[in-house]
């Protein structure tokens, strides 16, 4: 199933496009990016910022720390270090102070026992952030859109609705690539963000500012939502956890662009944390009534699980080589588990994985039920209005006149090129089911998959242009409908996150949750920025 000579030729142009445009965003960062004194944000020194947002939750029901004082800590972080992140987009901190002050308020009264808030509100007086894409009362909803710049949301996206409920207090929205279509975060509306393990580079996307924001401990826990990978990049990126659920399971509504169609039931609304215990108390809240297709509850014996690693996609032309970096921590994980867990440990190759850039375009050029195509980008970009002609805005864009970003009309002017026919759709449609059916076997219901979350570490600004199609790392697993827990596994030599995608059968979260915390105490999770 090697690709033609002519679609072979066709890449290699994109590449090399992607590569020109790369050189001149890596010339406009050295002339006009930001400086900073040091190339990362201070380390924290407020100890109430390095615990849980469980170990907050209880401290706060026990009356132990106020929860004002909780906030003001945060939010003193924030000032401090999001001038150079640039991860939250817009503040709320003044409602968060009176939130904060009605929840001391509440204890004080002291008509409710401990257990009781514990099951009222797990996550009472918690700092929380959301993803600019979601609604959030009060706060812009444009996903980096300049047609919606002025969008207000008048309402709560269902997961923060319910977050809230749970007496977890929001801090801000943060920052999204445009459109939540690429893994760097950047728009005309906020502009950039940046990795506070180096600034000089990338934090990911499209949640890619919720990553930065949470390893720069500006915040605790995080709503994060994923089609390609849009959790588990920044997560990895940033060094911090993040969950893509099984489908289905955590309700999507409210927030913008909302898929629609064939492509509904791949994306995917989860959580995202500095530490692993707060995963699956957020996937509870998250998920409503969903949760009862999961079995949170299950105690997971590790030792009894079956692992299986892979640490590349199997030579894919169209990803670039997995860094040795990664390569070895992967390894490192593997001989834990064998020598030290004593658990079952197999390593294997999947063949079809190399295709798994076709798959996720399989995916995302699928009808709906109802037989409608997919809704085209570039209408979104026009947000179903205006019509947006993508040549004429490259024109613009080398003019510096056009309000879009080059990853965005770069999508636009290629995206009826990557859509397949229906003879190619249903060539790798069944490549998706062959595969699918084959990790279902492998897996059962006490398996778990081990595979690398990207080809590299966080790479500098502008280089994504050059490697596109790197994404379909963590693709490929939106189209096969698994669920995934993004793990850090501490720093390499240059201080960047090192990382990995942990991968169980459909509605086996609790295998991968539970591998999160066990890889968290034996790697040490999250590591502080600055302190390298």
């Amino acid at each position: 199933m090697a690709p033609s000579f002519t679609a072979r030729i066709q890449l290699f142009l994109l590449r090399a496009l992607g590569f020109l445009i790369g050189l001149v965003g890596r010339a406009a960062l050295v002339l006009r990016g930001p400086k900073f004194a040091s190339k990362t944000p201070p380390p924290v020194t407020e100890p109430l910022l390095l615990l849980s947002g469980m170990q907050l939750a209880k401290l706060i029901r026990q009356r132990k720390v106020k929860c004002i004082d909780v906030v003001q800590a945060y939010i003193n972080r924030i000032k401090d270090v999001n001038p150079m992140i640039n991860g939250i987009v817009k503040y709320r901190f003044e409602e968060a102070m009176k939130e904060a002050h009605a929840v001391d308020q509440k204890l004080a009264e002291k008509q409710e026992d401990e257990a009781t808030l514990e099951n009222k509100w797990p996550f009472l007086g918690v700092p929380l952030t959301v993803k600019e894409a979601f609604q959030l009362q009060g706060m812009p909803n444009s996903s980096g859109l300049m047609n919606r710049r002025d969008a207000i949301s008048k309402t709560d996206a269902t997961v923060v609705a319910l977050l809230k409920e749970a007496g977890a207090i929001p801090l801000g929205i943060t920052n999204c690539s445009e459109l939540c279509m690429w893994y760097e975060s950047s728009n005309k509306i906020y502009g950039r963000s940046n990795n506070p393990y180096d600034l000089q580079h990338i934090v990911g996307g499209s949640s890619g500012g919720e990553g930065c924001t949470l390893a720069a401990a500006c915040s605790v826990i995080g709503v994060g939502s994923d089609i390609g990978g849009s959790i588990r990049m920044p997560a990895f990126f940033n060094g911090i956890f993040g969950h893509k659920p099984s489908p289905g399971v955590v309700p999507n509504k409210g927030q913008f662009p909302m898929a629609v169609g064939g492509q509904e039931l791949f994306q995917c609304t989860g959580p995202m944390c500095r530490y692993a215990e707060d995963l699956a108390p957020m996937l509870k809240v998250m998920a409503g009534p969903g949760i009862k297709r999961l079995k949170l509850d299950t105690k997971v014996h590790l030792k009894d699980l079956k692992f299986y690693w892979m640490e590349h996609d199997g030579g894919s032309f169209l990803m670039s080589k997995v860094d040795q970096d990664l390569i070895l921590a992967q390894k490192k994980v593997v001989v834990h588990l064998e020598t030290i867990l004593g658990a079952s440990v197999q390593h294997v190759k999947l063949k079809k994985m190399k295709y798994s850039f076709q798959l996720w375009i399989t995916m995302m050029s699928a009808k709906g039920h109802d037989g409608k195509e997919p809704l085209k980008f570039v209408d979104l970009l026009g947000d179903h209005g205006k019509h947006v002609n993508p040549l004429w805005e490259l024109i613009k864009w080398c003019l510096g006149l056009s309000v879009y970003t080059i990853p965005s009309i770069g999508l636009a002017l290629l995206e009826e090129k990557l859509k397949y026919n229906n003879e190619k759709y249903q060539k790798f449609k069944a490549v998706e089911e062959s595969l699918r059916k084959e990790l279902l076997e492998m897996l059962g219901d006490d398996g778990v998959f081990l595979y690398p979350s990207h080809p590299t570490v966080a790479p500098k600004h502008h280089v994504p242009l050059t490697r596109p199609f790197n994404f379909a790392y963590t693709g490929v697993f939106n189209a096969l409908g698994l669920p995934v827990t993004q793990c850090p596994l501490g720093l390499n030599v240059k201080g960047l996150p090192l990382g990995i995608q942990v991968v169980a059968g459909p509605f086996n979260d609790h295998l991968t949750l539970a591998v999160a915390q066990y890889l968290e105490k034996t790697f040490g999770g999250w590591v502080c920025p600055g302190k390298f």
